[in-house]
């Protein structure tokens, strides 16, 4: 295909330097459109909301494009049901108090075991406040998988709400999420689906999906560190927020509590126009593959432009599992099948011999190559692989400004870590 990394690398400042970023997801380097954005809002129009003044009604009118601009990246229905916040992880704390005012005594709700805590734990609490029950949904620990034998059996009991993961931000699996969508909503319940792994990777459709709910944070793809989310206006409208007094009883405003980090929701604005020019300059050969989709404008170079960061990263993806299979002694997790690299993105957790995690992941920085140790915060993931009290894994996670030169250099480096 036609992708040219190197230009994508020079759209990224952070990359002009010999490290290599394998870190990604924990957070990504930053696109030039997104800090460009940064700057001139704090230079042109860093002002509080609503004023009657220049700079005010220019700072409205950049949140409101940066409204518009996630509800097309989402193919959310309008920019009234995307909500700004801090981070997934705060976003959800807020929105599951607001869901479980509306939870009896004895009702029950879904989470799983391959998820980030930041999708699991604020409902367990609120669940713990409310006197609701928490059932669990396992994985296969050979291929890292859920079990949707287990899914049905805890949706048959008729909960309120499963929430689970786009992709695992662990192992990288990619879950059948549609699928999962469907089976809830047959016995009534809501989904809310924690994208935060999965945005940097591919296209996300909410109205396809039919989600009730959708968060991720733009810092995991290539923006600054906001969090995002999406939910279906009326359920929007009926939930009770919890807010001051003088905030706005109005969509979106009345989740977005207090002053918000307007600068960083610019800085969002900008990583949508860097996905858009990726659209536009490398996604014509996938516009065919979108005909029948109906997507127009904005909408259709953004998913354009997953579409083509999908596609090279799959080549990234088999790059890395043939690297990660050449070092003596290491041990992947997770799906490890070069052909169902559709099933999982870029990332790759593994124990090397009878390493501890954190002495690899500082034997590759020292030879600038930068990845993450321990559980990620998916820390249900590593009690259920029998590695937390080992320390976890080692991450490697590759984003679409990687290059087969990187891997080669991780592969040569673990190969030497190993012999020694």
């Amino acid at each position: 295909m036609s992708f040219d990394v190197n230009l994508i690398r020079r759209q990224f400042p952070a990359l002009d330097r010999p490290e290599v970023f394998f870190d990604n997801p924990g957070g990504t380097q930053i696109a030039k459109p997104s800090l460009d954005r940064v700057n001139r809002y704090l230079i042109e129009s860093n002002a509080n909301h609503e004023g009657a003044f220049a700079t005010s009604i220019a700072s409205d009118a950049v949140l409101d494009e940066a409204h518009r601009a996630m509800a097309d990246f989402y193919n959310a229905p309008s920019p009234e049901e995307i909500i700004f916040g801090n981070n997934m992880t705060t976003i959800t704390l807020h929105m599951s108090r607001s869901l479980a005012r509306e939870w009896q005594e004895g009702d029950e709700i879904v989470v799983t075991r391959l998820d980030h805590d930041a999708n699991v734990t604020p409902w367990v609490l609120a669940a713990q406040d409310r006197g609701v029950k928490v059932n669990w949904v396992d994985f296969d620990v050979e291929e890292g998988t859920l079990n949707l034998n287990d899914l049905q059996k805890a949706l048959e009991r008729k909960p309120k709400l499963l929430a689970v993961g786009y992709a695992s931000n662990s192992l990288g699996t990619i879950n059948p999420i549609k699928n999962m969508i469907d089976m809830a909503h047959a016995v009534g319940a809501e989904v809310y689906i924690d994208a935060v792994q999965y945005a940097p990777h591919g296209p996300i459709d909410v109205q396809k999906l039919n989600c009730d709910f959708l968060v991720s944070s733009a810092y995991k793809f290539f923006g600054t560190h906001v969090g995002i989310l999406y939910g279906k206006r009326g359920r929007l409208e009926k939930l009770f927020a919890y807010k001051v007094r003088p905030a706005t009883n109005r969509l979106p405003g009345k989740f977005e509590t207090g002053t918000q980090n307007h600068e960083g929701i610019a800085g969002v604005l900008g990583a949508i126009e860097y996905f858009e020019s990726i659209g536009r300059e490398f996604g014509g050969e996938f516009v065919e593959g979108l005909a029948g989709e109906n997507y127009q404008g904005r909408r259709l170079e953004l998913k354009k432009a997953m579409s083509a960061i999908h596609a090279y990263e799959v080549e990234l993806s088999r790059a890395l599992l043939s690297a990660l299979n050449a070092v003596p002694g290491l041990r992947l997790y997770g799906l490890n099948d070069v052909h169902r690299l559709d099933e999982r993105v870029a990332t790759f957790s593994f124990r090397l011999k009878d390493m501890h995690p954190r002495v690899v992941a500082e034997k590759l920085a020292q030879q600038g190559i930068f990845v993450w140790d321990g559980n990620y915060y998916a820390i249900n993931v590593s009690e259920r692989l029998g590695v937390e009290e080992q320390g976890g894994m080692v991450r490697v996670g590759a984003a679409h400004y990687n290059t087969l030169e990187e891997v080669a250099r991780l592969k040569d480096a673990l190969i030497e870590i190993a012999s020694h």
